[in-house]
């Protein structure tokens, strides 16, 4: 799948619902919350169809995401399914890691291969005031239950806030390169489902690099794995691991994009600030073929737009916040 900019797609961001059992405020409003209701959910038999279709135009890596993904019942058994599906050699999970110590080895087993783990803050207080509950406990012990069943491409998400996180890039560094984690600071983003978000709130990936370095020494780049990553690598020269950042306010990335985004209720988005949507679960629960979800998925990169534009003076904002449409 080739968009008008010439991108080939081959990675695909599933959904599996909109719920969490945590509230960051970046991502979710901390009360009076309207979930789509279970029956509007895609199910795992239909979610297996959408990826044979979309392994079949190319697609070889999945990420499934929330919402909070641990929060849907029995999802190992998806997991499976979709480690069976031709063409997929790679699955990968996003979590908050609440739920992580209990799933962890059943995920492994069914083929998971890469977990991300936020963790915004290794203080109590200041995890509390971004999830607006408690867990970090539970965080911490499902980072290490990971660990312990054998999974070792395991990165932790840090959302970079300015006058909020600046005092957590340290210990959030000691912490990854003491266990040999990949740490990766994601600069906050104009999807908060409270619309409280301002430029002035970004902290630069360029300001976390600075603070990483007096602190531990020289940084050099790494060159990318592959042309459609969203993260500028870079290994401490001391030996002590590799971090990340993911800078989509002030370093767009659109250029190199290949994602497309599965919504729990199936709908199939080309950008995280998409203002159109393009409705599978219509197909898949009708009399549709797979030719016909093919087109759908061909339609939907054809439309594809240059880049996000979060900086143009006419960007909008899509009405889905981040929970709504799969981190």
């Amino acid at each position: 799948m080739i968009d008008t900019f010439g991108r080939i797609h081959t990675d695909l961001r599933i959904s599996v619902t909109d719920r969490c059992n945590i509230r960051c405020f970046y991502c979710m409003p901390n009360e009076n919350i309207r979930f789509r209701p279970r029956e509007e959910l895609l199910t795992f038999e239909e979610i297996e169809r959408f990826v044979r279709v979309a392994a079949g135009l190319g697609v070889t890596k999945l990420r499934l995401t929330g919402g909070e993904p641990l929060v849907r019942r029995d999802l190992p058994r998806l997991v499976a399914k979709l480690a069976a599906v031709p063409g997929i050699d790679d699955i990968a999970l996003t979590t908050n890691g609440i739920l992580l110590a209990e799933q962890a080895a059943e995920l492994r087993a069914a083929g998971l291969k890469r977990l991300n783990i936020s963790l915004d803050a290794l203080d109590d207080e200041l995890f509390r005031q971004i999830a607006r509950r408690d867990g970090l406990d539970r965080v911490l012990a499902g980072i290490a239950e990971a660990r312990r069943v054998g999974f070792d491409k395991i990165k932790l998400n840090a959302v970079a806030i300015r006058g909020l996180t600046e005092s957590q890039v340290v210990p959030l560094g000691r912490f990854a390169r003491e266990r040999g984690l990949e740490l990766r600071f994601i600069e906050y983003m104009p999807l908060d489902a409270e619309g409280r978000w301002s430029d002035e709130q970004v902290l630069s990936g360029e300001t976390v690099l600075r603070l990483l370095t007096e602190e531990f020494g020289a940084l050099e780049p790494i060159e990318p794995s592959h042309a459609g990553q969203p993260a500028s690598d870079f290994r401490f020269v001391d030996g002590g691991g590799t971090v990340g950042f993911i800078n989509p306010v002030t370093e767009p990335f659109c250029e190199a994009c290949n994602r497309l985004r599965l919504t729990a209720e199936g709908q199939v988005r080309n950008c995280l600030f998409s203002l159109e949507e393009w409705d599978a679960r219509a197909l898949l629960r009708g009399a549709a073929g797979d030719e016909q979800l093919a087109a759908l998925l061909r339609d939907c990169v054809r439309a594809k737009r240059a880049g996000h534009g979060i900086n143009a003076a006419d960007f909008q904002r899509p009405q889905r916040a981040m929970f709504q449409i799969g981190g």
